[in-house]
C-alpha cells in the first residue's frame, strides 16, 4: 500500500473513530494541514508552482483571462503520474470538442439570445448524455466522462464569452484553447519530472493491489470451509474493493505506457476474484443442505482451508506460481477423484445413496471454486511477468442505460436553460458570468447519481475560495505591481487548498476552492486588482452554485427508493433474457455487472434504514449467483450425453424462468415448483445412470439446480414480482417514508 493510502486510511480512521469534544477533536481535524503525508504535500507543492508558472506564461502571452491556465493546471493534477496522464488527455479531447462546439454555436445565433440559450441548454445536455455511456464507473474519477465534462465546460465558457463580441468568435475561442493546453502541457511535463522508477513501483502496485485483494477473499473462504457463521460479512468490503482497484488499474496502464498487457490481465485477475467470491457463496449454500457433509468431507475442508489460508504467504515469497498452481491442480483431481470413487462403490439403499449424491455436488462445488481460484492466479501471473506477443485484453465494462442518461441529460439541459431565462428576463449585466458557473456545476456533476450533494460540497468549497480571494484582492494584494507579489500570496493560499485535497472529507470542497480561486483573484496585466470585478464575480458564483443545487433537489431528484426498484428489475428482465438464450452473457460480464449493483447501492444507501439495504444486497448476490447457475444450465442442455428426461426437466425450467421479466407478473411460485420438479426428476435420472461421465453431467445440473431453488426459497420477497416492495421487516408505508 503506499504511502498517499496509508495517510488516506489513517485520516479516516482519526476522522471516524472515538468522538471527542473540545481542542483535542479540532486539533485532529486539522492535522491535514500542520502533519500532512509527505507524499501529497509534495503533490501540493508540484502543482502549487505549476499553476503558478503557467499563469506567469499565459501573463506574459498577455492572454485576455490568463488565470484559466492556472486553474487547467488545478483541474487535471492528480497524486500519481498515471491519473494525470490520463487526465489531460481526455482533458484536452473534451477542450478540441468543447471549441468547436462554442464556435458553431455562436456563429449560429449572434444575434438570438433565446435560441442561444436553447442550444447551449441541449449542447450540455448532450455531453452528459454522452458521458454517461462512457465506459466505467459513474464518479469524478472516471476521466473518460470527464472528458465529456470537460467538452461542456469548455463549450460554455467560449460560448459565453463569444456571444458578447460574435464578431472574434474565433479569436476568443483560439485564446481559451491556448491557455487550457497551456495549463495541460506544463501539468503532463512538469509532474513526469517526478516520477522516478515509474515502471517498477506500478509494477510492485499491481502485484500489491491483487495481494490485498485476494487475502480477505480467502479469509472468507476459509471460514465457510469450516462452517463459519457469518464468514461473508466481509464480501461487501471486498467487492467494493475489487470496483475500486479495478478502476485504478488504468492508471498504471498509462503509467507503465502499455508497453503490454499486465493491466489487462490485473484487471482480469481481480474480476476472477469477484468469481471466486460468487463460487464460494453458491458452496455455502450447498453445505447448508441436509446431508450434504460427512467426516470425509470436513476432513477435506479442513486441509484445503490450510492450503487457502497459505497461499498469500506463498506469492509473496520467491515460490515459483508454477509450483502454486501444481499443487491447486492435484487438489482439483483429488476431489473429482472422490466422486469417481464413492460412485463406483454400490450403495446399500437410497438414504447412502441420496448421501453420495450431495457429496458429489459439494465436490463439483469445490472444483469449480478450484477452478476459479487458479484462474485468477494465471491471470494475476500474467500481470506480473507479462510474455511478448500477448494479445490479451480485458476492457473495462459499462452498464449503462437509457433512462440514466436521458435523466442526467434533462437535468443539466433544464437547469442551463432556467438560469439563461433569469438572465434574459433580468438583463442582469453579470447574468452571463452566472450562466457560466451554473453550466461549469452542471456539466462536472449531472452525470453523477446524486449530484445534489456533491454540489453541497463544491458550494462549501466556492464559499472558502470565495473568503480566500477576498483577503488576497482586497487586503493583501491591493496595491500589488510585480508579478513576485501576486506569486507569493496566490501561491500561499493554493498550497492550503492542494494539502485539504488529500484529506478525504475535504477532497471535493478543495476541488472547487483550486478551480475558483484562481477565476476570482482575477489577474491581468494591469497593476492594480480590481476589486469590483471581484465583486461582480463572487456573487454570480456563490448564487449560480445555490441555483443548481436548488434544481438538483427539485427537478429529477435523486430517489433511492426507485434506483432500488429500478435495479430489482433489471436484476429480474436480465434472469429473463439469459433463461429464453437471447443474451449473450458471459461468467465475467455477469459477475461484473452485478458487483457494480452491489457497489453502486452501498455508495448511494443515503439515509435509507439499514435492514432495507441489506436486503437488497443480499437480493443481488443471490440474483448473481441464480445467473451464474443458468449460464451452466444452458451449457449442460448442449451436452449430447444428456437423457431426454432430463433435457427435458431443464427446458421446463429455463422456461419458467424466462418469465421473469417486468415488476409485477407472478410467476415466482410456478418457477420455484418448476425448479424443485426438475431437481425429483434429476435425481431419478442419477439413478438411473451408471455411466460415471453421464453422472458427473447430472451432478452438475443438480448442483446448479439446488443453488437455484435454495436462492428462490430463502429470497422469496426478492424474486417474487407480484409486488414491488420485499423488505418483510418494513412496512410499504415505512419503505414510502424511508425512501
Amino acid at each position: 500500500m503506499s504511502d498517499a493510502c496509508k495517510y488516506r486510511t489513517e485520516t479516516k480512521r482519526l476522522s471516524s473513530g472515538m468522538i471527542q469534544t473540545g481542542p483535542v477533536a479540532l486539533i485532529r481535524k486539522l492535522r491535514w494541514l500542520y502533519a500532512p503525508d509527505p507524499v501529497m504535500a509534495g503533490y501540493a507543492l508540484r502543482t502549487t508552482c505549476t499553476s503558478l508558472l503557467a499563469l506567469g506564461i499565459a501573463l506574459w502571452m498577455e492572454l485576455g483571462s490568463p488565470q484559466w491556465a492556472a486553474l487547467t493546471v488545478w483541474m487535471v493534477a492528480q497524486g500519481t503520474r498515471g491519473r494525470s496522464l490520463a487526465k489531460a488527455k481526455w482533458h484536452l479531447f473534451g477542450m478540441i470538442v468543447g471549441v468547436i462546439s462554442g464556435i458553431a454555436l455562436v456563429a449560429a445565433f449572434p444575434q438570438a439570445p433565446l435560441m442561444f440559450i436553447l442550444l447551449l441548454a441541449v449542447g450540455i445536455g448532450t455531453f452528459c448524455m454522452i458521458g454517461t455511456f462512457m465506459p466505467g464507473p459513474a464518479s469524478m474519477t472516471n476521466y473518460r466522462i470527464h472528458g465529456m465534462r470537460a467538452s461542456g465546460f469548455t463549450y460554455a465558457i467560449v460560448s459565453l464569452d463569444g456571444i458578447a463580441d460574435p464578431h472574434h468568435i474565433f479569436a476568443i475561442a483560439m485564446s481559451r484553447a491556448t491557455y487550457i493546453l497551456l495549463g495541460i502541457v506544463l501539468e503532463a511535463s512538469i509532474s513526469g519530472l517526478f516520477q522516478l522508477g515509474l515502471t517498477k513501483r506500478t509494477r510492485h502496485q499491481l502485484a500489491s493491489t491483487f495481494e490485498d485483494t485476494l487475502k480477505p477473499a480467502l479469509t472468507a473462504i476459509a471460514g465457510i470451509l469450516i462452517g463459519k457463521e457469518g464468514a461473508m460479512q466481509n464480501v461487501q468490503a471486498i467487492f467494493t474493493q475489487i470496483t475500486t482497484l479495478g478502476d485504478q488499474v488504468e492508471f498504471a496502464e498509462v503509467e507503465l505506457g502499455r508497453r503490454d498487457h499486465a493491466g489487462d490481465h490485473a484487471r482480469a485477475a481481480l474480476a476472477d476474484i469477484a468469481v471466486l467470491l460468487a463460487r464460494a457463496l453458491d458452496l455455502a449454500t450447498l453445505m447448508r443442505l441436509p446431508l450434504s457433509q460427512d467426516d470425509m468431507f470436513r476432513q477435506e475442508a479442513d486441509a484445503i482451508r490450510d492450503i487457502f489460508l497459505k497461499l498469500p504467504a506463498r506469492l509473496e515469497g520467491t515460490e515459483p506460481m508454477d509450483n502454486i498452481l501444481s499443487d491447486l491442480l492435484a487438489l482439483r483431481r483429488q476431489c473429482r477423484q472422490k466422486v469417481v470413487s464413492d460412485f463406483s462403490t454400490a450403495q446399500p439403499d437410497d438414504t447412502a445413496r441420496a448421501a453420495v449424491l450431495r457429496h458429489g455436488m459439494l465436490q463439483q462445488a469445490l472444483v469449480e471454486l478450484i477452478d476459479a481460484l487458479r484462474m485468477a492466479l494465471t491471470q494475476f501471473e500474467a500481470s506480473r511477468h507479462p510474455q511478448p506477443h500477448d494479445h490479451f485484453h480485458s476492457p473495462i465494462r459499462s452498464y449503462r442505460d437509457w433512462q440514466q442518461a436521458i435523466t442526467n441529460s434533462l437535468r443539466s439541459s433544464v437547469t442551463v436553460f432556467g438560469a439563461g431565462l433569469i438572465w434574459i428576463c433580468t438583463a442582469w449585466p453579470s447574468g452571463l458570468t452566472f450562466i457560466m458557473f451554473v453550466c461549469i456545476v452542471c456539466s462536472l456533476f449531472s452525470t453523477l447519481e446524486r449530484p445534489a450533494l456533491a454540489t453541497q460540497a463544491f458550494l462549501r468549497g466556492a464559499c472558502c475560495a470565495v473568503i480566500a480571494a477576498g483577503v488576497l484582492n482586497l487586503a493583501l494584494m491591493g496595491k500589488s505591481t510585480t508579478f513576485e507579489m501576486l506569486g507569493m500570496w496566490s501561491g500561499l493560499a493554493m498550497m492550503l487548498g492542494g494539502l485539504a485535497f488529500a484529506y478525504p472529507p475535504l477532497t471535493l470542497p478543495a476541488v472547487s476552492y483550486n478551480l475558483f480561486l484562481p477565476i476570482l483573484v482575477g489577474p491581468s496585466n494591469q497593476a492594480k486588482t480590481d476589486e469590483i470585478v471581484y465583486f461582480n464575480t463572487a456573487l454570480p458564483l456563490v448564487l449560480g452554485l445555490l441555483y443548481a443545487s436548488w434544481m438538483y433537489r427539485v427537478f429529477l431528484p435523486y430517489d433511492p427508493a426507485h434506483q432500488r426498484w429500478t435495479m430489482r428489475e433489471h436484476i429480474l428482465r436480465d434472469l429473463h433474457r439469459i433463461a429464453d438464450g437471447h443474451a449473450q452473457e458471459t461468467v465475467d460480464s455477469v459477475v461484473s455487472r452485478n458487483v457494480d449493483r452491489f457497489v453502486r447501492l452501498m455508495t448511494n444507501s443515503g439515509s435509507t434504514p439499514s435492514p432495507v439495504i441489506q436486503a437488497y444486497l443480499t437480493g443481488i448476490l443471490s440474483g448473481m449467483r441464480v445467473m451464474l447457475n443458468l449460464l451452466r444450465l444452458q451449457a449442460i442442455q448442449r451436452d449430447t450425453r444428456l437423457s431426454a428426461d432430463a433435457r427435458q426437466a431443464l427446458a421446463l425450467v429455463m422456461g419458467r424462468m424466462s418469465h421473469f421479466s417486468g415488476r409485477y407478473h407472478g410467476h415466482y411460485g410456478r418457477t420455484l415448483r418448476a425448479t424443485k420438479l426438475a431437481i425429483l426428476r434429476l435425481r431419478t435420472c442419477e439413478r438411473a445412470e451408471s455411466r460415471p461421465r453421464e453422472r458427473f453431467v447430472l451432478i452438475a445440473a443438480l448442483t446448479s439446480l439446488d443453488v437455484i431453488a435454495t436462492e428462490l426459497d430463502t429470497n422469496r420477497v426478492f424474486f417474487d414480482a407480484s409486488s414491488p416492495y420485499f423488505d418483510p421487516s418494513v412496512s410499504p408505508a415505512e419503505l414510502e417514508s424511508t425512501g
